[in-house]
């Protein structure tokens, strides 16, 4: 059987139907809305801080800019593919967003005021786009992105650190100062460079010396999947003592000058006329 006969017997769904389809979600998350204000007993929008719409099988939501002061809002558990009714929601503080069917998070960066955030358990795979949206939430304290394809990248955990520096908890674990050198060593080669050629309050020449006996090899490239593995410092050492040597070597010296008191006569010696009176004399010590 030919690909186009294969093509012909695949089921057809006209506009009309698809329309019909997303409206009738759209109906249902509506529904579910007005039900929940009923339980709550708002009849402004303005009165409405939370809405709780999780384990509704939704698959999509009815715009919800008109709940201006909207803060809490449970959403986990349904089957969205995108967030695109979040679009006037400035108060929102925490938002649950785990246990859908999520690829796309692209609409978030209007939520300046957002806290916390779940979206565990979902199907995002692309990393660069997932942080490149949470780049401008400096509120945000708790993430979570765990089980989704793209915590499945090598150093993803660092990697999101690095990118979102406000974070203090990330999937469901606290980040630490460890972490947080180790993402500034791997992701930002440069400023690392820099760090460590500051010596004594200046910074110093602190460049590989080609023509070192000391034995040098290159580390393994990482992955493919990620393009940021050439910046990772990739000049190890056979011997940790070359290493020691090494960076000791990029420091700069400082020298203390001090005068050498046993050659400086005194007044008796200055006034007996047999001895022979020398110059004194000036100590310098160097440490590097």
């Amino acid at each position: 059987m030919s690909r186009e006969q294969k093509t012909s017997l695949l089921p057809k769904f006209p506009c009309s139907i698809l329309r019909k389809k997303s409206k009738n979600a759209l109906q249902i998350s509506l529904q579910a809305v007005e039900d929940q204000l009923k339980i709550c007993g708002h009849r402004r929008d303005i009165d409405v801080f939370e809405l709780f719409l999780s384990k509704k099988d939704l698959t999509e939501v009815v715009d919800l800019s008109r709940f201006k002061k909207l803060k809490y809002l449970w959403l986990h558990h349904n089957k969205l593919h995108g967030i695109a009714f979040l679009t006037r929601n400035y108060c929102l503080a925490e938002l649950y967003l785990h246990n859908n069917e999520i690829y796309e998070i692209e609409g978030l960066h209007n939520l300046p005021s957002l806290h916390i955030l779940t979206l565990h358990h979902n199907e995002l795979t692309n990393i660069d786009a997932t942080v490149k949206e949470l780049k401008g939430m400096q509120n945000l304290k708790i993430l979570s992105l765990h089980q989704n394809p793209l915590s499945q990248y090598n150093l993803y955990r660092l990697y999101v650190i690095y990118h979102l520096p406000g974070v203090e908890l990330l999937d469901q674990k606290q980040v630490t100062e460890k972490e947080r050198r180790s993402m500034v060593t791997i992701f930002n080669h440069k400023k690392t460079h820099i760090i460590q050629s500051i010596a004594f309050g200046g910074k110093v020449d602190a460049s590989w010396n080609p023509k070192l006996p000391i034995r040098q090899k290159q580390l393994q490239r990482l992955p493919s999947d990620f393009a940021f593995g050439d910046n990772v410092d990739k000049t190890v050492f056979d011997d940790p003592e070359d290493a020691v040597f090494v960076r000791s070597m990029k420091r700069s010296l400082m020298a203390i000058t001090s005068m050498n008191w046993d050659t400086v006569p005194t007044r008796k010696e200055k006034y007996e006329e047999k001895k022979k009176i020398k110059p004194s004399q000036m100590v310098m010590i160097s440490l590097r």
